[in-house]
């Protein structure tokens, strides 16, 4: 299924980790929201669980083994086309995701940018206005960091 113009809703996965009181964030290599800081993730597979995909989008984007914990918030992001860009009309969702976003831990690996990933931090809670994120990432990594604490 195409994720640009889609006929349906796209899941999406994402997986939030965090160590040493600080959560990895990645450069978006590709739209939507190419060249932004993000949580890493990408697409659900066909016969894929949530958790297997958001394991293999990690892998495929950051090269960290994790282990998924605890799902952190679903939500959904929709990018209306206002002027018919190419393949749609006015108004018709350009991309429409449902993402479901995980807490997780690393398992093994170093992490390195790979697949649609431009570059990669790690950043402290206090540190994540400097990343231009999205209010839902923000939102969604301040809820990881609360998490993780009850965790330990």
């Amino acid at each position: 299924m195409a994720r640009e113009y889609p006929e349906r809703p796209v899941v999406g996965v994402g997986g939030v980790v965090i160590e040493n009181g600080r959560a990895l964030l990645i450069r978006r290599g590709s739209e939507p929201l190419r060249g932004h800081w993000s949580i890493p993730g990408g697409t659900l597979e066909l016969g894929e669980s949530l958790q297997e995909g958001v394991a293999r989008e990690l892998l495929e984007e950051t090269s960290l083994q994790v282990r998924v914990l605890e799902m952190i918030e679903v939500f959904d992001r929709i990018y209306i086309d206002q002027e018919d860009g190419g393949g749609g009309s006015p108004d018709r969702p350009r991309f429409h995701y449902v993402i479901i976003d995980y807490l997780c831990e690393r398992v093994a690996g170093e992490a390195r940018a790979g697949s649609d990933v431009t570059d990669l931090v790690y950043a402290g809670e206090n540190e994540l206005h400097l990343y231009q994120l999205t209010e839902a990432a923000t939102r969604i990594l301040r809820k990881a960091f609360a998490m993780h604490r009850e965790h330990r």
